[in-house]
């Protein structure tokens, strides 16, 4: 049975920083819903009511034209190990861009990457927790190494003319505010 909660508590966050992998949902007024999965060292619970996560550079740019829109995001965390539990935090959020003012204090608390294009900061107001009967049992293996492996192979340059051409709007034509 689903439960509701107004803040993550310790158990929650524990849960969160076990998993290898996390959703992001986002949506503007008009125009296709998007369902991301995101990995790597990229996510922090910094509160009880706060998450931020560093957005690496992608084939496509959706949350942030949708939060240019609208500024709710859903994260969904799935259990696929022993404990069935599937865990979803709802709220607001803002986006952090690498030439905005608080990107540098933001960007410390990850790791550095040449391809991070936004920081997501979104203040929590539900959380959910959900049964995940009916998710499979999944074993982690290890991290991709394809993305790094893309990035060394481009100049800073580079990475930002993909940007130019591949992420300033989403796939409704919406534009994304990408700094290119």
């Amino acid at each position: 049975m689903a439960k509701q909660f107004p803040q993550i508590d310790v158990a929650h966050q524990k849960f969160i920083e076990d998993q290898h992998m996390f959703f992001v949902g986002s949506a503007g007024t008009e125009g296709r819903v998007n369902i991301s999965p995101k990995g790597m060292d990229s996510l922090r619970v910094l509160g009880p009511n706060r998450i931020v996560w560093m957005n690496l550079t992608g084939s496509g740019n959706e949350t942030a034209g949708h939060l240019l829109d609208v500024n709710r995001m859903t994260l969904m965390w799935c259990s696929f190990t022993t404990r069935p539990l599937i865990l979803r935090t709802y709220g607001t959020a803002r986006m952090v861009q690498t030439g905005d003012e608080d990107w540098a204090e933001m960007a410390q608390q990850f790791p550095d990457h040449r391809s991070a294009r936004q920081i997501y900061d979104l203040t929590v107001d539900l959380v959910q927790t959900s049964c995940g009967y009916a998710v499979p049992f999944m074993e982690y293996q290890s991290e991709r190494d394809t993305m790094q492996k893309w990035v060394d192979g481009k100049s800073d340059d580079d990475i930002r003319a993909y940007w130019v051409e591949k992420n300033q709007h989403t796939i409704d034509g919406k534009p994304t505010g990408i700094l290119g």
